[in-house]
């Protein structure tokens, strides 16, 4: 599923494809994405202009215009944004299409078509990020506690919800906590000052890497990439890690480095 680091790299393939590209053409090759908006209006709005900023807010990505509206677009599970020759042969899941300049095309592919493109001005734009929480890649400590503070949930649940902070997902959340050595069910008001400074240190910890690498990546010295074993071990103390649902997601989680302090 998409998360922070793929739409931060969605965000540099919209910006080294299409950026001050002009928009030649918009192909709509299945309506279901669109959401608000319908295919004659998109192509109406969109040819002819020119994509001048791209911009990410949690998992959100922002396609700004030349003096017209604003290009949204959220990944769902299995959306991704693809730069590709006009020559190369469609993929059976691209949904739209946007050739830019004479032979380069900027593809919007989903499989499951869960979430897809909004086209919006700026009250629209301002509307759909106000519900979000910051962005979880630049707050800061003071705007990561002050995020919590209000929450009186568990701490994965909290780090899940988009209104909290923006950008975290299924694979971040596990990731974070088992850094920061906090059960996924352990309750946000029960931290203390240093374990709200280690979760954030840890999400920052996090987060780096995985931009870097535009994805989580399943690295063996991290939970992500022990996760899916066969009798899975911790990397950090080798103890047989515990699965369950928490927050309503599947949860993985070390019992010997993530106690469950209830």
């Amino acid at each position: 599923m998409p998360e922070l680091p793929d739409v931060e790299a969605f965000r540099k393939v919209l910006a080294s494809c299409a950026q001050g590209r002009r928009i030649q053409r918009v192909e709509v090759r299945d309506a279901g994405v669109l959401h608000g908006v319908s295919a004659a209006r998109l192509r109406r709005e969109l040819a002819g202009r020119s994509f001048t900023a791209a911009e990410r807010h949690g998992k959100w990505l922002l396609a700004r215009t030349d003096d017209g509206p604003t290009l949204m677009m959220h990944f769902g599970m299995t959306g991704e944004l693809v730069c590709a020759d006009a020559a190369d042969p469609p993929d059976p899941h691209d949904r739209v299409v946007f050739t830019v300049g004479r032979e380069r095309q900027l593809r919007y592919r989903d499989q499951r078509k869960l979430k897809g493109l909004w086209l919006a001005d700026e009250s629209g734009v301002a509307r759909t990020l106000d519900r979000q929480g910051p962005d979880a890649m630049t707050v800061d400590r003071t705007g990561f506690d002050a995020a919590l503070s209000a929450r009186r949930g568990g701490v994965k649940s909290a780090l899940l919800d988009q209104s909290v902070l923006a950008g975290l997902g299924n694979l971040l959340a596990d990731e974070i906590l088992w850094r920061a050595r906090l059960h996924p069910a352990r309750r946000v008001r029960d931290l203390t000052d240093g374990e709200r400074g280690r979760l954030y240190r840890a999400m920052r910890g996090t987060l780096r890497p995985a931009v870097a690498a535009g994805h989580v990546p399943p690295r063996r010295s991290w939970l992500t990439g022990r996760r899916d074993d066969t009798d899975a071990v911790c990397p950090r103390c080798a103890e047989p890690l515990r699965r369950g649902r928490i927050a309503g997601r599947g949860t993985v989680w070390c019992p010997g480095c993530q106690p469950d302090a209830s």
